[in-house]
């Protein structure tokens, strides 16, 4: 099992809820195509599960 997960953020920031903009802010994403690598735990992947249509992950 990975222990650490590659986020990427693939699309605008704009036009979106501000629950998903602070979601974005609490995993570090900043702009389109930014890539965090980030521990595997519950909270992350939570956060994930919420904006998972504006991000890759792998």
């Amino acid at each position: 099992m990975k222990k650490f997960l590659i986020i990427q953020q693939i699309k605008s920031k704009i036009g979106i809820l501000p629950k998903h903009k602070n979601v974005l802010k609490g995993l570090g994403l900043r702009y389109i195509n930014h890539v965090v690598k980030r521990r595997k735990n519950k909270s992350i992947l939570g956060m994930i599960k919420k904006i998972s249509y504006m991000l890759k992950v792998t």
